[in-house]
């Protein structure tokens, strides 16, 4: 089972990838949904991060979920160079930080994101956050169907379209929950999907670097971060209309635990 790690054990991954609170705050909201999906399907051995986020971090949630897992092989890939090296230099300063030392990711170059051939070979698992709304929509289409044949269960993270707001502060395109919904609904894969990421203060809060550190230590912190975790588990009993309308964040997993198509909007 995956274990639930507080928010503040998540806090160094973030700083590693030069992120703050929000992304902890991120990884906590989706380790809840993951935790309670992982628990009912078989441990995976061999796991695919199908590319990395268009602007936020590196997702070093995926990395320490496979460590966790004690995942057998973990394959990255990706079609930006320039993501990758800024994955690796996350990474080694997790790494160097005393987090994910027992992980040793492949990373493979692909040359397009909606048609990859450089990865041979099945997979358990495949997981991606903030990769399908910077593709376009036949390559979107490529994307997920290429995924639904490597892999029996699917967990797609994408920017909330549903949101406008969080588009304009980000910078970043996002799918609505029904876009997303007809991806993998074209795939055949039984699928359950909904909104997540909704945090109690603004998207786009910034601090500097030298708060973000300070954060790790402070008691003030901590007690805010402790809040932070009860508010994440009452997430999925907000109504259905703020959801939809303040998350950050749209997801869908297709595969495990559902057998019909349905929609769960957290």
């Amino acid at each position: 089972m995956l274990p639930l790690s507080p928010i503040r054990a998540l806090y160094p991954l973030a700083l590693a990838e030069g992120e703050g609170v929000g992304t902890a705050y991120e990884y906590y909201a989706k380790r809840l949904l993951l935790a309670r999906w992982l628990a009912r399907l078989s441990p995976p051995r061999r796991l695919l991060i199908a590319g990395l986020p268009e602007k936020y971090g590196s997702s070093l949630d995926f990395f320490l979920l496979a460590q966790e897992l004690a995942v057998a092989e973990v394959v990255v890939i990706e079609d930006r160079p320039g993501a990758m090296e800024k994955c690796r230099a996350s990474l080694a300063a997790a790494q160097t930080a005393g987090e994910l030392a027992r992980l040793c990711p492949h990373f493979v170059p692909v040359v397009e994101m909606g048609a990859p051939q450089e990865l041979p070979g099945k997979f358990d698992l495949c997981l991606a956050s903030e990769v399908l709304q910077r593709l376009d929509a036949a390559a979107r289409r490529r994307y997920v169907s290429w995924l639904a044949k490597l892999a029996p269960r699917l967990a797609l993270f994408v920017p909330n379209g549903d949101n406008p707001r969080h588009g304009l502060v980000s910078g970043v395109a996002g799918l609505s929950l029904g876009e997303l919904r007809a991806l993998i609904e074209a795939t055949g894969l039984s699928i359950t999907c909904g909104f997540l990421d909704m945090p109690p203060f603004p998207p786009g809060l910034a601090r500097s670097a030298a708060q973000r550190e300070r954060a790790k230590h402070g008691k003030s912190e901590a007690l805010a971060m402790w809040a932070l975790g009860y508010y994440a588990r009452a997430e999925r009993f907000f109504p259905s209309a703020w959801q939809r309308s303040h998350s950050h964040i749209a997801y869908a997993l297709a595969g495990g635990w559902a057998t019909t198509t349905q929609v769960e909007e957290r």
